[in-house]
């Protein structure tokens, strides 16, 4: 572990050196590529250099131990410095865990009402305002990027952006299907019912990472329809996007300009083409299937909200919260830690057994 530890510690000083060279500054993608392996490697450097740090604190307290005078507070800082080891020891195994090359990115996060009619799709827009709100606490920017409405309100499909800080690494273990159970509001007997939603986070994908083919792409300009103004059907702004290879669609129109409308498609159409190719390669490696956490697959069920009874159930960690309330709100802080533990504590005992 040292061993890889120092050698960590020499890529990040180079790293240092490289990102302040004139001609990396000037190379836009190398830059950027570089910039983001210093910012990957920063918090485990941190963490060797306090271990370091403690271990001199620890060679400095033994010394002292022959002191008379200055042995109670040897023992003191030994018995601290110790236990600091420790903790440091176990963060540092985490930091060494095999990271996702996409945790820093930012997302789209598309969410449909599935199964249940209208309250399927007032569910969705519970799950966006929950998504929304969650963003707004963590300082990320939450942009609805396309929508189509129900009749009564909610929504049959919505895409939205979020950007900021490590955006993916803590919203990607909500892909899959959630499961609402309540008494809808159509509902004149007051008898629960069971709808679902699904939710599929795509981490976006930059030009120079993954980029689709113009020949594999058929365009469509149309008549924007819904609330616009004057510009509603004298302007072609409306965009449709069709990977030809997958039959995937984009449609975006919530822009007044035909070229907003295409900039924004081509970024949605991107992820979910590359979140479809990384599906199919999921799907050939079975110990990420046999995962805890899941697969990212929209049909696997994740979660049950039952409102009635006030509860969350996460169902790939047997994680119940009877503070349903509190999570539909944005509050997911205590469920999205959990997940990543599990994730990490996983990945450990995996490590620990080859």
């Amino acid at each position: 572990m040292f061993n890889q530890l120092e050698s960590i510690l020499g890529r990040y000083e180079e790293l240092g050196e490289l990102l302040s060279d004139p001609e990396v500054v000037t190379d836009t993608k190398r830059f950027l590529e570089l910039s983001r392996e210093e910012a990957n490697l920063r918090g485990t450097v941190a963490a060797y250099r306090k271990y370091k740090e403690n271990e001199q604190r620890i060679a400095d307290a033994t010394d002292l131990l022959g002191d008379a005078e200055l042995a109670d507070f040897a023992k003191e800082e030994l018995s601290e410095g110790r236990a600091e080891k420790e903790r440091l020891e176990e963060e540092i195994k985490i930091l060494l865990l095999p990271k996702d090359p996409n945790d820093e990115k930012n997302i789209f996060i598309e969410i449909r009402g599935a199964a249940g009619g209208d309250e399927a799709a007032l569910f969705a827009g519970d799950l966006l305002n929950m998504y929304s709100h969650y963003a707004d606490s963590q300082g990320w920017e939450f942009e609805v990027m396309s929508a189509s409405m129900s009749g009564i309100g909610g929504y049959k499909e919505v895409v939205a952006q979020v950007s900021g800080s490590n955006v993916y690494s803590k919203l990607k273990f909500e892909s899959g299907a959630h499961r609402v159970q309540r008494v809808p509001v159509t509902e004149s007997q007051g008898r629960v019912h069971t709808s679902t939603a699904t939710v599929l986070v795509m981490p976006e994908i930059e030009e120079f990472d993954y980029k689709i083919d113009p020949k594999d792409l058929r365009v469509d300009i149309y008549h924007a329809s819904g609330a616009g103004g004057q510009n509603v059907n004298k302007v072609a702004t409306a965009v449709r996007m069709v990977h030809i290879p997958t039959g995937l669609k984009v449609e975006m129109q919530e822009e007044r300009t035909q070229q907003k409308n295409r900039d924004k498609a081509i970024k949605v159409i991107t992820a979910r083409v590359f979140d479809y190719y990384q599906q199919l390669e999921r799907d050939k490696q079975d110990a990420t299937r046999k995962s805890t956490i899941g697969t990212g697959d929209r049909s696997e069920r994740i979660r049950t909200y039952n409102f009635p009874q006030n509860r969350v159930t996460d169902h790939r960690i047997g994680l119940t919260i009877q503070q349903l309330d509190r999570i539909i709100a944005g509050d997911l802080g205590e469920i999205i830690d959990a997940l990543i533990m599990a994730d990490q504590t996983e990945k450990l005992a995996k490590l620990g057994s080859k």
